[in-house]
């Protein structure tokens, strides 16, 4: 998570040939004599990369990781070059570190210079994003065959969440870059981002054979370079550059072993129980997954478009039954202006998520926008607390008025809102059998899982030998408290039930959903969808007339000449649907490797008496066994992201969030904290 809630656009002026040239830094995004005839011979050429990518095989991942975005020049040029030479179901990761990003417009402006790259260029301003803070943009083209990931950062402080942990001793326990591509600003020009810690991050990013280049021959680069454990090559530089680098990484990067004894009562490290011991790519890439929900169907998706096969079971006729079963779900998110893990999560779900539909609105359902009603005080105030934040990011979120809230529903609206313009409704159904309509994907039905086992390498399901994987991910939401391996799980089960209110001759102007207490939106086949009630500790699964009493007054406030459509309705004719949400006591999923319960309370049992206790055990966790749950009222927001961070952490790749905002959906946090606070 980030400590700063803003950030600063590039300040651009243009030259007389209209190149873009940084005011802050006095310097040039790309040579004056063409940029991307550089781009091709500093980055592509000496990082050998068509010779590498046409060694690629089948269902491979590349990585390719970039000090300074900028115009997105370099992403472009890999980009096309990967589409000419490497194999069609390979997947090129591009991670670029950003402090200063460029508007959406300067971008268009100086990708307007490259008109062979013009259809690239057009595919990456559109999903461009809206920058509100620091953190990670995860963008995806082209089914995932290609997919950046922007992180709006310090350079070093960028590469750093990409580390397992800060631990020193454990942080190159993660995935992997296969070539730099060392842009930015010249070090005389900007000589903060060539840091110390830019390259030890580079070191430990590194593996045997990882590749860098770079335009500059500055002694600052070369040495940071060779203290990193690259072995550097001085050659002819591009135009009048007269040298440049090349550097390769020629044996295992060095690790910082630490003695851990020093520090008998205290570690300034963090204990280390998020590193998985146990992670591996295993020889067959085939994964079973438990639940065909939003979580397992997105979570289907994501393997399959990396080039798993996937098996899907699910114990009810047909797929999205129990909380994914609503005929008309919100793509909604809470924003809040506190810099802590839940209000970090829903932002970066929520940009996630519409990235996502957004090629897939005409399968799936409307993006009609979404309405937020300030609805109480406290609403109220919350709103003005986000306008700091918010307020540059339209194309996001809007600060509207009563008027305008009305304006854009169509109807008569009490109270002021945001409004979320990308946002929409969906159909939960639809959008899982879209996602499973992969030729990768086997979906079958009448399958209830009673019995989860591992044998030799491979997990079975209900002894089943037909029913094998090395990979299992468990997506059964509150289902999995009856798995032996998920059972001490503190999963929670909450009752909702929406309402089916027939359409009327003044409902029908109603343009957008709205949410406020409860939520409404546009007729489908003459009927709304109105709710849904929150029912703790309430196991009842019969449709009540008490909770359609309550989905109707719950619209009498905000939108008073709407609900009154509906008073003289008799209760006892409505229809409706009562789902099961599956929440955490924080609210957060639980996403990752599924912990050995045992194993991890004995490893880290120092923590019931010290929480800071120098423990040089990592965290041990089942081989090959995942979850996915938790995503309790915003399914359609948060699974997208979360099947992503899933996919990424079993592939071992790059991930989509920061690692401590992954590391706040890990699995295994609610076992420390109970080790922390000594309940367990």
């Amino acid at each position: 998570m980030s400590d700063s809630p803003s950030i600063d656009h590039a300040q651009l002026q243009w030259d007389e040939d209209g190149q873009p040239v940084s005011s802050v830094f006095g310097d040039v995004y790309f040579s004056r004599a063409n940029g991307l005839e550089e781009t091709r011979h500093v980055f592509l050429q000496h990082n050998q990369l068509a010779e590498r990518w046409q060694q690629l095989v089948s269902g491979e991942h590349f990585t390719i990781a970039e000090t300074g975005f900028g115009s997105g020049l370099n992403f472009l040029a890999a980009w096309q070059l990967w589409l000419k030479i490497a194999p069609v179901d390979a997947q090129l990761h591009f991670v670029s570190v950003e402090k200063f990003p460029l508007t959406k417009t300067d971008l268009q402006r100086a990708l307007a210079l490259w008109p062979e790259l013009h259809e690239l260029a057009t595919e990456l301003i559109s999903a461009y994003p809206v920058f509100v803070g620091t953190g990670f943009y995860r963008l995806g083209f082209m089914d995932n065959r290609i997919q950046l990931t922007l992180i709006i950062d310090d350079a070093a402080a960028g590469f750093a969440q990409l580390l397992a942990t800060s631990h020193p001793a454990f942080a190159h326990h993660c995935a992997k870059v296969d070539a730099w591509f060392l842009d930015g600003f010249a070090p005389s020009k900007n000589p903060q981002m060539w840091s110390d810690q830019l390259f030890t991050a580079i070191r430990q990013l590194s593996h045997v054979n990882t590749t860098a280049a770079t335009f500059s021959a500055a002694g600052i680069v070369k040495q940071g370079l060779k203290l990193a454990g690259f072995t550097i090559q001085k050659v002819p530089g591009f135009g009048r550059k007269r040298e440049m680098v090349k550097a390769h990484m020629a044996q295992e990067p060095s690790i910082d072993n630490e003695d851990l004894s020093q520090y008998r009562s205290y570690s300034p490290h963090p204990v280390p129980w998020t590193i998985n011991n146990s992670a591996i790519i295993p020889a067959e890439k085939h994964a079973l997954i438990i639940g065909g929900g939003l979580a397992g169907c997105t979570s289907a998706r994501a393997l399959a478009e990396r080039g798993w096969k996937v098996t899907l079971v699910e114990r009810h006729a047909a797929l999205a039954q129990e909380a994914s079963g609503n005929p008309q779900g919100v793509l909604y998110a809470k924003l809040s202006p506190k810099n802590e893990a839940q209000a970090e999560f829903n932002l970066h779900a929520l940009q996630f998520a519409q990235q996502f539909y957004r090629a897939r609105w005409n399968q799936i359902g409307e993006a009609c926008g979404v309405l937020q009603l300030a609805h109480s005080e406290s609403e109220q105030q919350l709103h003005e607390q986000l306008r700091e934040k918010f307020s540059s990011a339209d194309e996001l979120v809007q600060f509207v008025s009563t008027e305008q809230a009305s304006e854009i529903a169509g109807i008569k609206l009490n109270h002021t809102g945001l409004y979320f313009p990308q946002a929409g409704w969906i159909n939960p159904r639809r959008l899982c059998e879209h996602l499973t309509n992969h030729s990768a994907i086997k979906v079958i039905t009448h399958c209830d899982v009673v019995a989860l086992e591992k044998i030799a390498d491979t997990w079975q399901i209900n002894n089943d030998e037909n029913l094998r994987a090395p990979v299992v991910i468990i997506a059964s939401a509150q289902d999995a408290k009856k798995l032996t391996l998920t059972n001490h799980l503190p999963i929670k089960s909450i009752r909702g039930q929406i309402t089916y209110l027939p359409e009327t001759e003044r409902s029908r102007n109603l343009k957008t959903l709205v949410c406020s207490e409860g939520y409404i939106g546009p007729a489908v086949d003459g009927q709304h969808c109105t709710g849904a009630t929150f029912n703790l500790k309430d196991d009842d699964r019969t449709v009540r007339v008490e909770d359609h009493r309550t989905n109707l007054h719950n619209l009498r406030a905000p939108m008073p000449e709407l609900a009154q459509e509906w008073d003289q309705i008799d209760l006892e004719t409505l229809q409706g649907r009562v789902a099961f949400r599956c929440t955490l006591p924080d609210y957060l999923p639980l996403v990752g490797a599924v912990p050995d319960e045992q194993v991890m309370l004995t490893d880290f049992a120092p923590l019931r008496k010290n929480a800071r206790a120098a423990i040089s055990k990592t965290g041990t966790y089942h081989p090959g066994l995942f979850i996915n749950i938790g995503h309790g009222s915003r399914g359609l927001a948060y699974t997208p992201v979360c099947a992503e961070l899933l996919a990424a952490q079993i592939n071992q790749e790059i991930q989509p969030l920061p690692r401590e905002l992954a590391n706040a959906l890990n699995p295994a946090r609610f076992l420390i904290r109970d080790l922390i606070k000594n309940k367990r």
